[in-house]
């Protein structure tokens, strides 16, 4: 009867609010949306800085545990400055890393920013970034636990970015890097060997949502719906000669989203990534496929932690190309209605690679091989099994099988909650 009877009064108050202003939603209530989307984006907020919680606590086969403190100015502080940084310190290399950056904002209808920074620090070899990529937080980065190979660098950078219009992006970036290779690696460019070196690069990227819709809130603030595909496409170009760069190389980066159906009900997911990079590109500027696969005997012994968008058979330093493309195709079966609070859910992955390497024998004291042929691997997720976790399967066949069949299998779990 309790029930019967507060549905009556919902009916009875919304009738007799028919026609009237609709009461606007509290401050209160608010602040706290607010403060749940800026922790859901990774930041602490106080109230002229947030803290970054990205910096908090990482572990990579390198640094072993990462751990510091960094944040970014708010607009309570100004809303046409800006200040960021960040300091961490890794265990097993015993060594700081660092940033130190800030901008200010040119057009406020473009939403223009320019900026400059200071980098001393690591990056995964092989790895690609797209400038305009917006930030995701999670409590971990699962691929970041097995990464080695990692080369130093400290960047100088000047960054300016530009909304063409709401569902179009664009950035704009001269950086300086002196590159140092933790690994023991030699890059032969016609008889010169280089252990290190400098870069002097131009970065141009866009980014396009083109059915991406702006909605004002109640708050004055504004919010983005998020849809697909999505588009991005980045150039880059590094100059010999030019601020002592080394060499000439260009790259052009392409990736495409798409998703089909509802996050609340089953859906479907591709995603294409592809480079192209000409001239003289040393190891750390070559392209990977995302491995998520450490070199043990026993599938036991590699059970790790699965990736987001990674190849979970694929071992680590396995395969680098100068040319790539890689398709991976999701398909997430709507959550099973175990109970009220217990619902994992089936994810269904197929992923393929395709590459090559023009110049292999200018790299040394590294084994690689290359992709030609064609990678495939398939398997499926159980996911939020337990407070989160689950658990992925997944098998390599095709033309680089291997002769054992363990060492074609990736047994891992899963993690899925974020903030």
């Amino acid at each position: 009867m309790c029930k019967y009877f507060v549905s009556l009064l919902f009916i009875l108050g919304a009738t007799f609010v028919q026609g009237q202003p609709i009461p606007k939603e509290p401050t209160d209530s608010i602040n706290k949306k607010a403060f749940l989307k800026q922790l859901g984006n990774g930041f602490l907020p106080t109230k002229y800085f947030n803290f970054d919680l990205r910096y908090l606590i990482k572990f990579n086969q390198y640094e072993g545990i990462r751990t510091g403190i960094g944040g970014e100015t708010n607009k309570q502080f100004s809303e046409k400055y800006r200040i960021n940084s960040y300091l961490v310190y890794g265990f097993r290399d015993h060594r700081f890393k660092y940033s130190m950056g800030g901008g200010f904002r040119l057009a406020k209808k473009t939403n223009t920013w320019l900026n400059i920074s200071y980098t001393d620090d690591l990056q995964e070899t092989g790895s690609t970034k797209f400038l305009t990529d917006k930030r995701f937080f999670q409590f971990f980065e699962p691929r970041l636990l097995n990464i080695d190979l990692f080369h130093k660098h400290i960047t100088k950078a000047v960054n300016l970015q530009h909304e063409v219009a709401s569902n179009l992006l664009s950035e704009l970036e001269f950086s300086v890097s002196k590159i140092d290779p933790t690994y023991a690696y030699n890059f032969n460019l016609n008889g010169s060997i280089f252990k290190n070196f400098n870069l002097s690069t131009t970065k141009i990227a866009l980014q396009w949502s083109p059915f991406n819709t702006i909605n004002p809130s109640e708050n004055k603030a504004i919010e983005t719906k998020e849809t697909y595909p999505k588009f991005t496409l980045q150039y880059t170009k590094s100059f010999k000669d030019v601020v002592n760069g080394s060499f000439n190389f260009s790259k052009l980066d392409f990736r495409t989203i798409y998703k089909i159906g509802n996050d609340k009900d089953a859906f479907s997911e591709i995603i294409l990534v592809s480079g192209l990079a000409k001239g003289e590109l040393p190891l750390t500027h070559l392209y990977h496929a995302y491995p998520n696969n450490i070199r043990k005997e026993t599938i036991l012994q590699r059970f790790s932690v699965a990736g987001l968008n990674s190849f979970e058979t694929m071992y680590f330093n396995e395969f680098f190309s100068d040319k790539f493309a890689t398709i991976q195709l999701k398909h997430v079966l709507k959550p099973f209605n175990v109970s009220e609070h217990y619902k994992p859910q089936l994810v269904l992955i197929t992923s393929y690679a395709l590459g090559d390497l023009k110049t292999p024998e200018r790299h040394q004291n590294i084994s690689m091989n290359t992709l030609k042929k064609g990678y495939t691997e398939s398997g499926f997720e159980i996911n939020k099994l337990l407070f989160g976790f689950g658990l992925s399967f997944t098998y390599r066949y095709g033309a680089y099988h291997l002769p054992e069949f363990s060492d074609n299998v990736a047994f891992k779990f899963t993690f899925n909650v974020s903030l």
